[in-house]
């Protein structure tokens, strides 16, 4: 057991919620961050977690804003500790071909995506490299590596996700502080549930393992990138999608 802070964005998203329950079960004190026109579904979301003995702390922030995501670390401070862990899980798709792609379009998704990590990371880490210890797991994307059609915006951040971890594992590598990546294909969520069955069949064909991953094989990878026994891996990229990108 373990009484550090893990703070999830995205946290109350499909994989952001097994990432939570994952975390709780090991014993982290977790907060998951949300964004604040998600405010409508938090009271149920945290109900559900009690009903599985689980106590997670919730937080509103919007970690497309630098200045917010700052507000927001210092209230998990304030109110549960410093982050000793942090799960960069909060993303968006606005996909469409690059000849219809609009500069909102681009610049959401790389904001919410991709300087996200910075702006939620950077008022945690000076803390992690003064304590001697820290993780940052950050939740890219299979489309990170190889890109995908409609997607130059969302491949782009994925992308770029890792380059993130690569520079900043080598900050913090004599710190004690670790930052990895985690790649995953095609998962299970509410928002593959949603894809029309006769894509989601070609999608399921296309991937070695014919299945599609669970939220929990994420969790489960993020459960132990935050623990002791993973303090010699940094600035890797774990690919969990079922053979459908080998690198």
């Amino acid at each position: 057991m373990t009484n550090r802070v893990a703070l999830v964005t995205g946290g109350i998203g499909g994989i952001g919620t097994a990432i939570c329950q994952r975390l709780g079960k090991d014993g982290y004190k977790v907060v998951a961050s949300y964004h604040p026109a998600e405010q409508d579904k938090v009271e149920s979301w945290v109900a559900a977690r009690k009903s599985e003995g689980l106590d997670v702390g919730t937080v509103a922030g919007d970690v497309s804003s630098a200045e917010d995501s700052v507000r927001m670390v210092a209230a998990i401070q304030q109110q549960f500790g410093p982050a000793d862990v942090i799960v960069n899980c909060a993303g968006i798709t606005r996909d469409r071909t690059f000849r219809k792609m609009d500069a909102d379009s681009w610049g959401a998704v790389i904001n919410v995506n991709l300087n996200s990590v910075y702006n939620v990371t950077k008022p945690c880490w000076d803390g992690m490299l003064e304590r001697g210890f820290g993780r940052v797991i950050n939740i890219s994307s299979v489309n990170g590596q190889r890109g995908q059609f409609g997607q130059t915006n969302y491949s782009a951040a994925k992308a770029g996700m890792h380059g993130f971890t690569m520079a900043l594992a080598q900050e913090g590598a004599a710190k004690g502080v670790t930052v990895n990546t985690i790649s995953p294909g095609y998962i299970e969520t509410a928002m593959t549930a949603a894809i029309r069955e006769d894509v989601l069949k070609a999608i399921i064909d296309s991937v070695p393992m014919k299945r599609m991953g669970k939220p929990e094989e994420i969790a489960a990878t993020v459960a132990f990138l935050a623990s002791d026994e993973a303090a010699y891996i940094t600035g890797a990229n774990i690919q969990i999608n079922g053979g459908l990108f080998m690198h």
